[in-house]
């Protein structure tokens, strides 16, 4: 394994799965934006989980909003300065811009994609689809754990495992925080999720192609 290979922060077993899988939640996203666009109601779906939500305790709110928190932006910088602060300190340059430069791009994308498709919620200045409270812990979720795959040199099935399964539990932790707190229709949640699945593999590309031509570029 070569050093540039070694670094990577997009492990180059994922690369093939995790572009399919890339290529699939842009799609979703898209369908969702215009099944939705310019909707101010909840879908049938949305109706259904909301209904299932509906009523939960005070304990149960104090979770949602403490959840909440970590995509607010105090939050959500605390949760990059300090991953940051832990990728410079391993001599991880490389893994430094990649969380910064995921959870930025993810949520950047939310913000457009809720100007393009114009959904609402809880009046007409609210713009709902995709949640980009559910886009950003998720791709900070993804990160971390393209992060740990290459870290611990885990094969194609392992890593690919990982990396779903940190994507989902984030996912599905703040989605249910934004559903409970009526902040988001449940179909915003996995527009934000999938938002993020399509975003960050590609940024992790990005990121290593650019770190290895500049390497290529010293003398």
């Amino acid at each position: 394994m070569t050093g540039r290979s070694a670094h990577a922060v997009l492990p180059p077993a994922l690369r093939v799965w995790l572009g399919l899988t890339a290529v699939l939640a842009a799609l979703v996203v898209v369908v969702l934006g215009v099944r939705y666009a310019d909707a101010g109601e909840p879908g049938r779906a949305d109706a259904r989980i909301w209904a299932a939500v509906d009523g939960v305790g005070p304990s149960w709110r104090q979770v949602a909003l403490a959840t909440d928190f970590l995509g607010e932006p105090v939050g959500a910088a605390t949760l990059v300065v300090v991953t940051v602060t832990g990728c410079l300190l391993l001599r991880r340059p490389r893994a430094a811009v990649l969380v910064v430069a995921g959870a930025g791009v993810a949520v950047g994308t939310a913000t457009l994609l809720k100007s393009l498709v114009g959904r609402t919620i809880h009046g007409d200045g609210n713009l709902s689809y995709p949640s980009g409270h559910t886009a950003f812990l998720t791709a900070f979720a993804l990160v971390v754990a393209l992060l740990a795959t290459g870290r611990l040199g885990l094969g194609r099935t392992a890593g690919t495992s990982l990396v779903l399964a940190a994507a989902l539990v984030a996912g599905a932790a703040m989605g249910w925080a934004q559903v409970v707190l009526g902040a988001h229709y449940p179909t915003d949640v996995l527009g934000g999720w999938c938002t993020a699945l399509a975003v960050v593999p590609a940024t992790a590309w990005l990121v290593d192609r650019s770190a290895d031509a500049m390497g290529r570029a010293r003398p």
